[in-house]
């Protein structure tokens, strides 16, 4: 008797633990749950105010939004089976009165259609099919005027729509008080609403679509418009300093012979004009440079495509903040830069990855990586040569955006890969703090201030944290170093071009 007592004591301690222990597992379960589910919703957030989600259009207007009204009839098909209606009069009418009334009802979502003769004579006809109906047989078939009246606003809605409106009204009334006496009013009231509330709706949703489709076509217009203008500004600063620089380079080599001082002054003021040209440039263009990381991918692949590389591109976690963006696409430009000019790779990933704290930038080639560079000397790829590939990120190359993703918090690497190939690494927060007014946090959008001398040395300010001289020693980025084909060199906030 003991022992079983202490069986059953056993059994009931192992039951409750066991509901404990599901217990625990449900609320780590739905604590789990609550925590992914805030994290959709911030994600979801952060996409549609990056403009990655668009706003929802909702389903395109079409005259299925007008076939369940149809469902009104169904007392009519009821009485022409129980056999209170003469079955091939009802049954044709029936039919007549559904082809007609889905006819017009597809017709009248599309305007050219809408106002064409063949739909007002389709809708004069299912008025004369419903007033038949309902006069000859009354009761539940008189429901088919608000139908008529419903197929009527969405067919007119113009300024006639009232009149016309009033006048299918009244005609139902009418026709309903013969039948059914004063009741009938009802029914007038019915068809009236159902031409005044689908008018009003289905003009409504067609007013919200026309201004979506118009918003759209002005933003691009406007996108346009500043290209343009960017196009225009831009000819505007460099036509006359080019000619400038045209005229007085070749009075200094028509004076270089006879008189070496005169030909020195000539070159000091070419150098002049080419630092004031660069000043007026980078105030240009500042802010038009401030591309998204979209557009640097696309970029990148023009650029890759064009070199007769392979591009792969792949997306995945939250979306950054532009001012994150804006330093991944840095990455992005100096990365496929070096891999377009030295490297022999024939194919290039790009991968963008995250959690909702850090985001992950990886770009790998399969090409040649002898040796690594930071922009001075020698190239990310081994090229020893004078350095340009190293120019595109902040005029430092990869040592200035070590530098510049240091201050946001994160981090750079670039080295061989395990699998060969050159591999560059960056991560950072996927928000960042916004920078104090007067630091030099945001640097991409330093504007050079160039102090000419008469010498043709000086110093100057560029993008990136060190200074360049207008006679550069081996190893730094040349002023007139080559540029892809398919892209735009970046001035505003590229590499350390003043003296």
């Amino acid at each position: 008797m003991t022992r079983s007592f202490e069986d059953r004591r056993r059994a009931a301690n192992c039951r409750r633990d066991a509901w404990r222990s599901a217990f625990r597992r449900a609320r780590e379960h739905r604590r789990h749950w609550r925590a992914d589910k805030e994290r959709f919703k911030a994600e979801y957030r952060s996409a549609r105010r990056a403009g990655r989600i668009p706003e929802d259009p909702g389903p395109p207007a079409s005259g299925f939004a007008l076939l369940p009204w149809l469902l009104m009839g169904m007392g009519a098909f009821s009485n022409v089976f129980q056999g209170d209606a003469d079955p091939w009069i009802g049954s044709l009418g029936l039919l007549a009165f559904n082809s007609l009334y889905i006819y017009v009802a597809f017709r009248a979502f599309v305007k050219e259609a809408r106002e064409a003769t063949s739909t007002r004579v389709a809708l004069v006809l299912l008025g004369l099919v419903t007033c038949g109906l309902a006069l000859g047989y009354g009761g539940s078939w008189l429901l088919f005027l608000p139908l008529f009246g419903l197929a009527t606003g969405a067919v007119l809605r113009g300024p006639q729509l009232r009149s016309i409106g009033t006048a299918v009204a009244v005609l139902a009334g009418a026709v309903a008080c013969v039948r059914d006496g004063w009741d009938g009013l009802t029914i007038a009231y019915a068809t009236w609403i159902s031409t005044m509330v689908t008018a009003a709706i289905l003009s409504l949703s067609e007013a919200v679509r026309e201004l979506r489709a118009a918003r759209e076509e002005l933003a691009r217009r406007a996108v346009e418009e500043e290209r343009l203008r960017f196009s225009r500004d831009l000819h505007d600063l460099l036509g006359h300093t080019l000619s400038v620089i045209v005229v007085k380079s070749e009075a200094a080599r028509r004076l270089a012979p006879r008189d070496m001082d005169a030909a020195l002054s000539q070159v000091t003021d070419i150098e002049a004009v080419g630092r004031q040209a660069l000043t007026e440039i980078r105030e240009a263009v500042t802010g038009y440079r401030e591309g998204s990381l979209a557009g640097e991918l696309d970029r990148a692949r023009s650029a890759l495509t064009a070199a007769g590389v392979e591009p792969s591109v792949s997306r995945s976690g939250p979306p950054p903040d532009p001012r994150t963006a804006a330093l991944l696409g840095w990455v992005v430009r100096e990365a496929v830069t070096n891999v377009v000019r030295h490297s022999d790779a024939s194919h290039c990933g790009i991968t963008i990855s995250g959690t909702p704290e850090r985001v992950r930038l990886t770009v790998t080639d399969d090409g040649s990586s002898s040796g690594g560079g930071g922009g001075s000397g020698a190239c990310d790829h081994g090229d020893p040569g004078d350095g340009s590939c190293c120019a595109s990120g902040g005029g430092t190359g990869l040592t200035g955006l070590r530098e510049r993703l240091a201050a946001a918090g994160g981090t750079l690497t670039a080295g061989p890969g395990p699998r060969g190939g050159f591999t560059v690494t960056a991560e950072l927060p996927v928000e960042l703090p916004m920078p104090h007014p007067g630091t030099g946090a945001a640097t991409s959008n330093a504007t050079p201030t160039p102090t000419p001398t008469p010498t043709g040395t000086g110093t100057g300010t560029g993008t990136g944290t060190g200074t360049g001289k207008a006679t550069e020693p081996e190893g730094t980025r040349s002023a007139a170093a080559p540029q892809p084909a398919d892209t735009v060199p970046s001035v505003a906030a590229g590499p350390n071009l003043g003296p």
